[in-house]
């Protein structure tokens, strides 16, 4: 229970903020022009903080911050200092989005000293950004003379002042309002952008703007009971609108999508972050003052944070924060539905989970975003609906405007503002073949995937969601080569347990039926974190302490996974797989302690697999020399080839200056992977590949022409390759292609192209 004396000095905060919100808006509203309005208000606040200097900067175009007014600095150098974004203590506040308070200010090695202001007489400073719809506006600053230790009460009311000079600043009446967007004078020329892509696909329609943001219509509150009222009715009509979201044919399914939303709906519930609310409303503000001010809080500590996981978190409660907002403007159909096209592209800077389900799905061809990582929240779900995603599309917000007409290319990770009629044509071209291609694919989804010359190639899905091994059967394909388990594990708030993993493992058995599936164990680090983590900094990540080296450290966490699928399997075909094994000596522990959790189960009375296989990814090269020895203790090898590749050149395969350095149709590594399927073949194991470079048809068919017969890769793959495989002459294919793997050519692409088309082969 708090005290009298904190309820008191709480009650003396309010007040003084309350007192000098009302001067400042007082000042705001009187009949002077702009300038002189600016400088008294920041007379008054030097004077309620009790300070030499209170000054205000305001952003302008490129990134520059001006002083606009000053008490106590040299009024010429008003409109004549600037400062980049970035430059000294102001841009370095402005630059982070945070408060900064020091005593000592000259002494910080980000002081910029500007003769003309006359500043160095102050030492000790404290500065807060003026933030607006998440974008810094401004810069608000008081100096002393003195070396003053600013209070955290202190900052707080600065920065709930700041907030309301933001208002004018983009009401218009300091700069143009065209200066506070990053518009790069495109106009409505047509316009190319790159992004990173989430999830492919072509998608065409109109843009729409997610408005993420709501105007403060009143900062100060007059009756603060009143507010907190208001605010829990917000509350609780934002929790009744996600209970009718969680019942959405959408989500009516147990899955990842359903589960990142039930952990979304647990934020929502987090007494932590409403309190915060509530106490922002006791200093005086009114709920949604208050709202925007945590917001603005969470902003700043958002941005130095690191971990892309945490930062989608972060994401979820700025999501929660936006829907109370719109609850209390009383806005109860923030997309307009009715009034939507129907085609269009969402835009959007980032998207809480929960945002995409605020537009109408059925209209929804493509989502692009500024910001975004593939394991957001927001991209998974829109994967679960089969939505093409395109992310970190730098600037995109500001270069167009509601229904400009936008093509999304998912596949190159390309987007087309304002194409012009060509362009358009061209895509619709592009997506009716498309549509025409799906079309034919079906006819055949139910054939053998056999070449001409009666060769049978298994064409397998890769997975992590639960609607991936829905597609599998959707495609035709023969079971899921590879089910991704981490997946599961990255959208929960904290590690599942053993029965929760259990039931995510026996959906899957399920949703499979009879086909196989092949379960990788938890396959983490190096890009891929768990939020319930702390990630350790590493030089070189992807060869670092990640997958199956984790797992050998923390076997009583691979123990709880393998007793989870032993129990899931009762009765059916177990296939497992351990990821990125270097050695046959970590092999071997993997399946000890599978063994040891086979024979718990059974002296438990419990129903065991009616089958058990277990294989070894082969990633690390060294493994493949390793071949003879590691085919004595495993039942098959699955190649992954996107780490394989990278190892093999070196390449860092996010680094975009080696994208088309190197080749995975290379002479060197067919030659390595052709090495690998005789020494399957005289050890009679099954070897497939899983990976990018299974899913391009004349990738497969080289890979099928150096001796693979199993293949798996993403649903969107099944059909083209299964194409080129029912088109494929084995015979003729092996007669080209081997004796060129001894040849010293960069790439055999250009060759294998000609080849197929000479043949005939679909590719």
């Amino acid at each position: 229970m708090p005290s009298d004396t904190t309820h008191s000095d709480g009650d003396h905060r309010a007040q003084a903020l309350r007192r000098l919100l009302a001067q400042v808006r007082a000042t705001m509203a009187e009949s002077q022009n702009v300038q002189q309005r600016l400088d008294r208000i920041v007379e008054v606040i030097a004077v309620d903080m009790v300070a030499e200097v209170c000054s205000l900067y305001v952003r302008r175009a490129g990134d520059l911050l001006e002083l606009f007014a000053s008490q106590g600095l040299r009024s010429d150098a008003v409109h004549n200092t600037h400062l980049r974004i970035g430059e000294g203590l102001v841009g370095d506040i402005a630059a982070h989005a945070r408060p900064l308070a020091l005593s000592d200010a000259q002494s910080h090695p980000n002081f910029a000293y500007r003769p003309e202001t006359g500043e160095e007489r102050f030492h000790s400073l404290m500065g807060v950004p003026a933030i607006r719809n998440g974008r810094v506006v401004g810069v608000l600053v008081v100096q002393n003379q003195t070396q003053r230790h600013y209070t955290e009460e202190e900052i707080e009311i600065m920065e709930t002042v700041a907030m309301v000079l933001a208002e004018m600043v983009v009401g218009g009446e300091l700069v143009d309002r065209a200066e506070l967007s990053p518009v790069d004078g495109l106009g409505t020329l047509p316009l190319r952008l790159e992004g990173l892509r989430l999830h492919g696909g072509l998608g065409m329609g109109k843009a729409i703007i997610h408005q993420a943001f709501y105007r403060v219509d009143e900062v100060v509150a007059e009756n603060i009971t009143e507010q907190h009222e208001l605010l829990d009715a917000a509350y609780l009509a934002m929790h009744g609108e996600l209970d009718t979201i969680m019942s959405t044919s959408e989500l009516a399914e147990a899955g990842e999508h359903r589960d990142i939303m039930e952990a979304y709906r647990m934020i929502a519930n987090d007494a932590g972050w409403f309190k915060k609310l509530h106490g922002a409303i006791d200093t005086g503000l009114t709920a949604q003052a208050a709202i925007e001010r945590v917001q603005n809080d969470l902003k700043s500590r958002m941005s130095q944070i690191a971990d892309p996981y945490l930062r989608e978190r972060a994401h979820d409660i700025e999501d929660l924060g936006i829907r109370l907002m719109r609850h209390l403007h009383g806005d109860k159909n923030a997309s307009g539905n009715n009034s939507l096209p129907d085609h269009i592209v969402l835009v959007a800077r980032s998207l809480g989970p929960a945002q995409l389900f605020d537009y109408d799905v059925s209209r929804l061809r493509a989502v692009v975003l500024e910001e975004g990582t593939p394991n957001s929240h927001a991209a998974i779900i829109a994967r679960a609906l089969d939505i093409p995603v395109i992310a970190q599309v730098k600037g995109i917000m500001a270069r167009l405007e509601h229904h400009d007409l936008i093509v999304v290319d998912g596949d190159a990770a390309s987007i087309f503002l304002r194409p012009g009629e060509d362009v358009q044509q061209t895509f619709k071209e592009a997506i009716e073949e498309r549509g025409k291609q799906v079309r034919a694919y079906d006819t055949f989804r139910d054939w053998p995937s056999r070449t001409k010359d009666d060769v049978d190639v298994t064409l397998s899905v890769n997975a992590g969601l639960l609607v991936d091994v829905r597609r599998a059967h959707e495609t035709g394909a023969a079971g899921v080569g590879l089910f991704r388990t981490e997946v599961s594990f990255m959208v929960r708030p904290e590690f599942p347990n053993v029965d929760e993993q259990e039931f995510i493992y026996r959906k899957i058995f399920d949703t499979a039926k009879d086909q196989p599936v092949v379960f990788r164990t938890l396959d983490v680090g190096g890009d891929k974190i768990l939020p319930y983590w702390e990630p350790e900094f590493e030089e070189n990540p992807a060869m670092g302490w990640r997958s199956i080296r984790i797992s050998l450290d923390h076997p009583a966490m691979l123990r709880e996974q393998l007793r989870a699928l032993v129990r899931a399997a009762a009765g059916r075909e177990l296939r497992v797989m351990f990821p990125m094994i270097s050695n046959v000596h970590e092999f071997k522990a993997a399946r000890a302690l599978l063994e040891i959790e086979l024979e718990r189960h059974c002296s438990r009375s419990g129903k065991p697999p009616a089958k058990l296989v277990v294989g070894a990814m082969l990633e690390v090269p060294a493994l493949g020399f390793q071949l003879e020895p590691l085919l004595e203790c495993c039942d098959f090898i699955s190649i992954g080839s996107n780490d394989l590749m990278q190892f093999l050149f070196a390449r860092d395969r996010g680094n975009p200056h080696l994208v088309e350095r190197y080749d995975t149709l290379s002479p060197s590594v067919l030659s390595y992977l052709r090495m690998i399927v005789q020494g399957c073949e005289k050890k009679g194991k099954p070897l497939s590949l899983c990976g990018e470079m299974a899913g391009y048809p004349i990738e497969a068919m080289a890979l099928i022409g150096i001796g693979f017969r199993h293949l798996s890769m993403v649903s969107s793959s099944i059909g083209p390759v299964k194409a080129m495989v029912l088109s494929l002459d084995i015979n003729s294919l092996e007669n080209y292609l081997l004796p060129m793997l001894s040849a010293g050519d960069l790439s055999l692409r250009s060759k294998l192209r000609c080849f197929a088309l000479d043949h005939g082969f679909a590719i």
